[in-house]
């Protein structure tokens, strides 16, 4: 009788077929995910944008337009976006009773791609349009 020990080739070959199998179906998964998460941070940049409009139309009654926080500071509205990791600009735009507001992960970084766009009026609920994940 033979004692033995260790896998044969088949059961080898066997294994290395499903954790190929898996890996084709996770990887592109978790890379959705993530790029999910990375979008996470441009919506807490805009929900910023959005409550910085909001008190610069209690005060003037209209929203700020024009602002750009290309450098990740926009001292009107007082928005700082210089610790973000993926979304470190933005742009307003907006008039007396409606604003735009849209951040661009850097083109360099990992979320690059990644648009995330605000539409607010003085009446109703802001709307968040994404696009590119």
């Amino acid at each position: 009788m033979r004692n033995t020990k260790g896998f044969t080739l088949v059961e080898l070959i066997i294994v290395i077929v499903i954790v190929g199998i898996l890996s084709i179906v996770a990887v592109p998964m978790y890379r959705g995910y993530t790029r999910k998460a990375m979008a996470s941070e441009g919506k807490a940049l805009l929900g910023g944008i959005n409550s910085s409009q909001k008190v610069y139309y209690a005060e003037n009654s209209s929203f700020a337009s024009s602002t750009t926080g290309s450098l990740g500071y926009d001292t009107l509205l007082d928005v700082d976006a210089r610790a973000n990791k993926y979304f470190g600009g933005f742009t307003v735009t907006g008039g007396v009773d409606s604003f735009t507001a849209t951040t661009t992960a850097d083109p360099s970084g990992q979320a690059s791609g990644i648009t995330l766009t605000l539409t607010a009026s003085s009446i109703g609920m802001p709307t968040i349009t994404e696009s590119g994940y």
